[in-house]
């Protein structure tokens, strides 16, 4: 997948890993627009969840994928006219995303979409699981962020209020063995990408330090 003239800036890593926020935060200080593709997976999951579809029903969750109307800004996220934002964190759906986001039909579904979103604007910053390594392997600058483990847990049971921290770590450890383990563009840091440890940065650092990169 060639760029073709665009400035992408591709951030991957596990739950936990900072990418949201270091990526919202790099996406202003560098002028671009801001994708999040993890809530485009958790999107196809509430759309499915709510039609009742069984997400590992392969097939009819991946023909939803190609027709469902998704809207990912920072505003919040829309799902077929209805506001998604809050649902798509919720436990429901975290729990089977990654069923959904192993589903290749959904994946090529979502490259698609994102590949397109990015020719559009002329790149932007994304963050996901596969930018780096599957939807822009020529980006101008690949990410793959990540933190110990605990720390992870802990960032992700204070976004979560109704889940204490050890079910978020066993969710964290179970989500991670699926993404790394599914056939369809697992979670891998791309062989060229600047690897971070976010455990004892602050956003702060780590833009700044990515910034640099790309300056420099």
């Amino acid at each position: 997948m060639s760029n073709d003239g665009l400035r992408v800036i591709a951030i991957d890593g596990p739950a936990g890993s900072g990418k949201s926020t270091v990526a919202r935060l790099l996406a202003e200080r560098l002028g671009l627009e801001y994708l999040d593709t993890g809530a485009m997976y958790r999107a196809v999951t509430f759309a499915a969840l709510r039609r009742n579809l069984d997400p590992a029903d392969a097939e009819p969750v991946a023909a939803l994928a190609a027709k469902v109307d998704l809207a990912v800004t920072l505003e919040g996220v829309v799902v077929d006219g209805v506001d998604a934002t809050i649902e798509i964190r919720g436990p429901e759906v975290t729990r089977a995303v990654s069923t959904v986001a192993a589903n290749p039909g959904v994946r090529a579904e979502m490259v698609s979409r994102q590949r397109e979103w990015a020719r559009r604007r002329g790149g932007g910053v994304l963050e996901g699981r596969d930018i780096g390594s599957v939807v822009f392997p020529d980006a101008a600058l690949k990410v793959y962020l990540d933190a110990r483990p605990e720390v992870r847990a802990a960032r992700r049971s204070k976004e979560v209020s109704d889940l204490d921290y050890e079910t978020v770590a066993a969710d964290i450890a179970r989500r991670d063995a699926l993404d790394q383990g599914r056939d369809a563009s697992p979670l891998t840091r791309a062989g060229d990408a600047v690897e971070v440890d976010t455990s004892d940065l602050t956003v702060d650092e780590i833009v700044d330090l990515l910034a640099e990169q790309i300056d420099g």
